[in-house]
């Protein structure tokens, strides 16, 4: 029903436009006018209605092996003080959410928790998944080395169970953002004070520090190319 609606509102999206340089060529200024006006409205609904359609898109662009080429992911520098944050709050059994952003954004995610704009430290993250703490409930979400807000909502996914494990509300919230997004998910589990990490719906348990430390080495790193290597390997595959 709604490839359908979103079909019919693309087609009338573009019988506008045709009239709209039909008027203009015929010189009818008020008929032009009122068309453009038209749509410029018809675009915006276009976006509000499909807006989920749309992020999917872009997050399918985002992940493409060409476009991270181009993307530099700062957050490399900042893996060791996030791998040793989540090994001291498993040790101590705090729950945590990290969320590390990509090359998607999530702009949205980010407005429903407290802005922070800090850079990323052990001390820090520590500090706000403390259960003493007003922010340790949510989500922590880092881009480029900066914590940009905390106390953030997640979307759940529909991912109840995996296997013989309950997924909780903090597995199920991590699983979500990394199917909607290409973000990569830390969480911390309060009740057995496990790492795990979640990307692309997939997510890996039991993790050690190192063994985290090695996952984001592995997972964040983005090779360093020069345009005049980049330029190489596209000749190469033409």
């Amino acid at each position: 029903m709604r490839g359908t609606i979103a079909a019919q509102i693309f087609v009338g999206l573009l019988l506008i436009i045709l009239f709209s340089f039909i008027s203009q060529a015929i010189n009818l200024k008020v008929m032009g006018w009122f068309l453009k006006t038209l749509t410029d409205i018809w675009v915006i609904a276009f976006i509000i209605l499909f807006q989920p359609e749309l992020r999917r898109l872009l997050v399918i662009i985002g992940r493409n092996p060409f476009i991270q080429k181009f993307i530099k992911v700062g957050i490399i520098e900042a893996y060791e003080e996030i791998g040793s944050a989540a090994a001291e709050l498993a040790r101590k059994r705090h729950g945590a959410l990290i969320v590390i952003a990509r090359a998607a954004g999530i702009r949205s995610f980010v407005e429903t928790g407290v802005q922070l704009q800090a850079l990323v430290s052990k001390a820090l993250l520590v500090s706000i998944f403390n259960p003493k703490s007003p922010l340790h409930d949510g989500a922590v979400i880092i881009k480029d080395r900066m914590i940009e807000a905390a106390r953030c909502t997640l979307p759940f996914s529909h991912v109840t169970r995996i296997g013989e494990i309950t997924l909780g509300m903090r597995h199920r919230a991590g699983i979500g953002i990394s199917e909607q997004t290409d973000a990569l998910v830390i969480i911390v589990s309060e009740e057995r004070g496990t790492i795990s990490i979640a990307e692309n719906g997939v997510i890996k348990y039991g993790l050690s520090a190192k063994e985290l430390v090695d996952e984001l080495k592995t997972r964040l790193a983005v090779p360093q190319k020069s345009w005049k290597n980049i330029w190489r390997n596209l000749k190469v595959n033409e």
